[in-house]
């Protein structure tokens, strides 16, 4: 069983109908047991760090979500969700995230020439052959992506990033840490490429 992570964020139903084209049959909860039943766990995300982190906290989640993690759960943030397994955001200081990987989220800098936020495909580079996401297996280089945000962004560890792309900067695209795994860019919108990603997700 797959969960999806409720804390009132927008997309949702975007990644359950995802995985209901893959054959899956998601669950989206914020049950406690259920989250720590499941086989694998997604955590979404459309809106505000700090919004986000104090809907978690309300919910109880954040010590859910360790506690998967440690199980060795295969665990999977999307665009906010990813940049929630780090430590903090630009976006809203003072504010604490996850903290589950070492790294922080920056604004992308408006330089007048490429909008902000970025919105729209762009192609992903791995980092070489041998380095080759689990997310990544069987996909071509330059493959492309549906992204939507302002913030992006900087791990600490280049070793587990395991795709990237260029948008006014070099952005960190998909992280891979263990049994934990975030992409930046939205698989649930990013039509063939992206059901290929959330396969690679559902079968590991």
């Amino acid at each position: 069983m797959i969960a999806i992570i409720d804390y009132d964020a927008g997309n949702l139903k975007s990644v359950e109908k995802a995985l209901f084209y893959l054959g899956e049959k998601p669950v989206i909860t914020r049950k406690r047991e259920e989250i720590l039943a499941a086989d694998k766990v997604i955590l979404p995300g459309v809106g505000a760090f700090g919004d986000a982190m104090e809907k978690l906290h309300q919910y109880g989640l954040p010590e859910v979500i360790s506690e998967t993690v440690q199980k060795g759960t295969p665990f999977l943030g999307i665009c906010l969700g990813l940049q929630l397994l780090f430590e903090s955001s630009e976006e809203s200081p003072g504010v604490k995230g996850l903290g589950l990987c070492k790294g922080k989220i920056v604004r992308i800098p408006d330089t007048g020439k490429q909008k902000v936020p970025h919105m729209g495909w762009n192609s992903l580079q791995y980092p070489s052959a041998g380095s080759r996401g689990r997310l990544f297996a069987g996909l071509p280089e330059e493959s492309y992506v549906y992204f939507v945000h302002s913030y992006y962004l900087k791990a600490e560890d280049p070793e587990i990033v395991k795709a990237s792309t260029e948008y006014v900067v070099h952005i960190h695209a998909s992280v891979e840490q263990g049994n934990l795994f975030g992409c930046q860019f939205h698989p649930e919108k990013s039509s063939e490429t992206g059901l290929a990603i959330l396969k690679n997700f559902v079968e590991l």
